[in-house]
């Protein structure tokens, strides 16, 4: 299907951001990751050819006939380099995005009409033959003998020998020992020491189930060595290859005791085994926990679960890494070639990654320690504060991910229904538990950490998040480009969302009173001694408890600014979705949507509402915690309480949308990098800042839309200079440490801030 052609099926003209066709796996799309460094140099190339041979192209250079031959051949002159420049910004608003099912393509669709969920997933399975070897060797169970003829030596296998190695070979020998003591037992005490050697060097020496034909070798002559001439293995490497089949047992074969019924086989389960799944159980948890290591854990595991449970004469154990087998009279159990892989971030179980995985147990864990250890005799209150802003990663991942899921198996109005009440949950959750906790305390401290977490999630979006995905993009692809006007619509937003929420700040600094703790007089006398001359005041802020002033004023513009954002960003959605959709203009390619019913889906609608629900019940709990036990952190004398809301309580949730934009960096997306940011920082001052003052106005808990001044030209000096990067439509290393350091300097700011007053 190409580029300039409109397809008439109703799945192919779903709108999507310009860029988003970088959003794709490398597997299925190779030229992914240099078609937009490619595309600015062969619309200039045509400057060289004519129409007829622009047909002649390469398939990289494909893609200039396209936009340059139409202007060209019309004036039947060159197109000149400015009508390149054009042709690359109009190629940039057209792209073809590929999707697997209509139910992908749904989703893809809904991440840029409420925002990008966290962490990038897809909510179908994804066919597995489609996949790469690298993808695909990451599902391998191990039990497949594969041609290797590289070394064995890695820096991975070396510190696998140094952390789990030895170790687990220690134990495989303490437990042989003890089972040649029982006599009875000898049998495995030999399988133990052959383990022994086995797990302290692994890699490339697989374990087999001797067949019929070897055991009754083995059981007739005892001395014989019971191996077959080698066999080329020339089986695809991750499918069964025919030695690996069970082979019928033949009526000849000498009849041995069942399994089942050997005195030695309780024996072993008695005193042998459980040692041993004490040590495997704690290796294989240690592994999986670290991710990479993942092969080790599924090793451990295999072990476990059906090597120790043969009888000790079916198990084969090698000492070297050859490629010799029992020819056609053995299955392969375990063979490990490495012990890590670096590509296991991508990993994921039942659609969920394996990290959000790992991080599960901390909810339970905050919800144990912060219960039931009330007094803080086993776990201290910064500990508990720790683990509970930590569990906030994973549950908001499952409420993304069930958002994302339910939206894209559901028409436009409950995908939006869904995302205006969980979109925001995440934060809106901790903010409304810290200004109920701050009501009932009477702590006002509370109040002034939930603005400067507000804050520090928009300076945040604004520098942080698009300047750390241009440098790693721009390390990478040297220079990026992204759509300016497309850009220039979440800009303009960016201004209303600042405009009117720090409005209410600077009408209170125009018309209020500022009001001092105390004041002295440049002679030292205090305020009554002396009323003229210099006063030097200290603790001053705006008074708004000037009933006049603030019941008159100030509180109706707040409520006027609260309605009239979620209205803006409203007609926001009008413009990008529906009357100006042509700026993101983008198909899904013909023959990639299959359709709803050829999708299979990893979590139902039915069982996404439940964990969404679940998942933010958990929320709220953890939050919950988290407000109760911060006061420690906040009473550290040498960090400002500023400091803690802008970084700790701001960024953390926010760690999935960072890896959102790193990964579409890397894949020379910028474009949406940018918008992740934007999206964050324009649902903040338009969602959930208004839905605060809502919330306020059903249960007063004393929040006031008033901010402090380090917030508020912090805020509006960050977009006025992100506004400014974003101009030139392109982006490199150097603007990305430009907006970073920005951002480090704001936050040395913070640090060295004194905190609010009475804090």
């Amino acid at each position: 299907m190409s580029l300039s052609s409109r397809s008439t099926d109703p799945v192919s003209r779903r709108r999507m951001p310009a860029e988003y066709i970088h959003d794709l796996p490398k597997e299925q799309d190779t030229q992914a990751g240099h078609t937009q460094g490619l595309i600015h140099d062969s619309l200039c190339e045509g400057q060289q050819m004519n129409s007829v041979d622009s047909h002649t192209l390469s398939p990289h250079h494909s893609l200039c006939p396209v936009v340059c031959t139409s202007k060209c051949t019309s004036a039947h002159t060159y197109p000149s380099h400015h009508v390149c420049d054009d042709s690359w910004e109009e190629l940039q608003n057209k792209r073809t995005i590929r999707a697997e099912n209509e139910v992908e393509a749904n989703k893809l669709v809904n991440n840029y009409r409420f925002g990008f969920r966290k962490w990038k997933s897809h909510v179908t399975e994804r066919p597995f033959e489609g996949r790469s070897e690298v993808v695909k060797e990451l599902y391998s169970d191990l039990k497949v003998i594969k041609p290797h003829t590289g070394h064995f030596i890695s820096c991975g296998n070396i510190a696998y020998v140094f952390l789990l190695g030895w170790w687990v070979s220690l134990a495989y020998l303490l437990v042989g020992v003890f089972m040649f003591i029982t006599i009875i037992g000898v049998p495995y005490g030999k399988l133990c020491w052959k383990l022994s050697c086995y797990f302290l060097w692994p890699f490339g020496k697989p374990i087999q189930e001797i067949g019929n034909t070897v055991s009754r070798c083995c059981d007739r002559a005892p001395d014989c060595e019971c191996t077959t001439q080698e066999v080329e293995d020339g089986s695809p490497i991750l499918l069964p290859s025919p030695t690996e089949l069970p082979v019928a047992a033949r009526p000849d074969r000498p009849q041995r005791t069942p399994y089942w019924h050997r005195f030695s086989t309780y024996v072993w389960l008695l005193l042998g085994y459980p040692l041993l799944l004490v040590v495997h159980s704690l290796a294989c948890i240690l592994s999986w926990i670290l991710v990479f290591t993942i092969p080790v854990a599924k090793m451990n595991a295999r072990t476990l679960r059906v090597i120790l449970l043969l009888a000790p004469e079916d198990v084969s154990v090698s000492t070297c890494s050859g490629k010799k087998r029992h020819g056609g009279e053995t299955r392969a159990l375990l063979c490990c070639y490495h012990a890590t892989n670096w590509y296991y971030y991508k990993y994921t179980i039942d659609g969920i990654n394996v990290f959000a995985v790992n991080l599960l147990p901390l909810v339970i864990i905050a919800i144990v320690t912060g219960y039931i250890d009330k007094e803080n005799q086993y776990v201290s209150s910064d500990v508990k504060f720790a683990i509970a802003i930590g569990s906030i990663i994973p549950l908001s991942y499952y409420i993304g991910m069930g958002i994302a899921s339910i939206s894209a198996q559901s028409n436009f109005a409950v995908g939006a229904v869904v995302n205006a009440t969980f979109g925001s949950i995440t934060e809106l959750t901790f903010y409304i538990t810290a200004l109920l906790r701050a009501h009932r305390e009477a702590n006002p401290c509370l109040q002034e950490v939930v603005k400067a977490a507000l804050t520090g999630t928009l300076l945040g979006c604004i520098l942080f998040i698009p300047g750390i995905c241009m440098i790693i993009g721009g390390l990478r692809h040297s220079e990026q480009r992204f759509s300016s006007r497309c850009t220039g619509v979440s800009s303009a937003l960016l201004f209303i969302s600042v405009g009117g929420v720090f409005a209410p700040t600077l009408f209170s600094k125009a018309y209020g009173n500022l009001v001092c703790d105390s004041c002295t007089n440049s002679t030292g006398g205090s305020n009554k001694s002396n009323s003229s001359g210099q006063f030097v005041c200290h603790n001053c802020q705006y008074d708004l408890n000037n009933s006049t002033l603030f019941h008159s004023h100030v509180e109706p513009l707040v409520y006027t600014v609260s309605a009239l954002l979620p209205a803006a960003y409203i007609i926001g959605l009008l413009f990008t979705l529906k009357t100006h959709s042509h700026i993101y203009d983008i198909h899904v390619e013909d023959g990639q949507a299959t359709g709803h019913h050829g999708a299979v889906v990893h979590w139902s609608r039915w069982r996404s509402l439940l964990i969404l629900i679940m998942a933010t019940v958990l929320m709220s709990v953890c939050a919950d915690l988290a407000t109760e036990h911060i006061q420690p952190i906040l009473n550290q004398p040498n960090i400002s309480q500023y400091f803690i809301g802008v970084v700790v309580l701001a960024m953390v949730p926010e760690i999935p949308e960072i890896v959102n934009g790193i990964q579409f960096a890397l894949q020379n997306n910028i474009s949406l990098s940018l918008e992740v940011g934007s999206c964050i920082a324009v649902q903040v001052c338009m969602l959930q800042i208004p839905v605060l003052v809502l919330f306020n106005v059903f249960y007063d808990v004393g929040f006031v839309l008033v901010f402090s001044d380090l917030h508020l030209w912090a805020s509006i000096f960050s977009v006025i200079l992100v506004n400014y990067i974003f101009m030139d439509g392109k982006s490199d290393y150097f603007q990305g440490t430009a907006l970073v350091v920005v951002y480090l300097i704001l936050l040395a700011l913070y640090y060295f801030a004194p905190s609010p007053t009475g804090c």
